[in-house]
């Protein structure tokens, strides 16, 4: 199963769970299976990722026009972002209006069409929150269109990832 990750995986990595300067294994492994196509993202997350000013902009960078961010423009993701357009916008839709354009202005949106045309689970750390009005969160719509979604600690668990200190 490939997976796909949300910008909020990088974001937080760096930031809070994985700085660079202290879990470089972690990195190293993203580098790696994002290589092997194990691991991709799109190309909307990327655009993303690159705004900042730091050194996650950095290390994205190489990545610009590789496989590793997959684009959305062919038609089977074209198809499933409509479904999905369709459905928060659909008149019994629970998301108040802020929160439809905000969606439809990030990559969340993208990132669920290209798993729904692509089988793939997509990685993220958004929780699902059924009653949610305010925002459209990733889980929310996954459970709608049937796409499996796992954190980053259930990614390394499915992917046998273990990071050994070396001495």
């Amino acid at each position: 199963m490939n997976y796909l990750l949300d910008s909020n995986i990088f974001i937080q990595a760096k930031n809070i769970q994985y700085p660079f300067d202290i879990f470089p294994g972690f990195w190293q492994w993203l580098e790696r299976d994002m290589k092997s196509g194990a691991i991709h993202s799109i190309t909307p997350v990327f655009k993303e990722l690159i705004k900042g000013n730091d050194e996650l902009k950095t290390w994205i960078s190489k990545y610009k026009n590789t496989s590793c961010f997959l684009k959305v423009d062919d038609e089977a993701t074209q198809m499933a972002y409509r479904e999905i357009i369709n459905w928060v916008y659909s008149p019994n839709s629970q998301f108040k209006e802020p929160a439809k354009n905000e969606f439809l202005s990030v990559a969340d949106s993208w990132l669920i069409a290209k798993a729904i045309a692509t089988n793939c689970s997509i990685v993220t750390l958004e929780k699902l929150d059924p009653n949610i009005k305010k925002k459209i969160k990733i889980p929310n719509v996954c459970n709608n269109f049937g796409v499996a979604y796992i954190d980053t600690i259930d990614l390394l668990r499915a992917m046998d990832v273990k990071f050994k200190l070396s001495t």
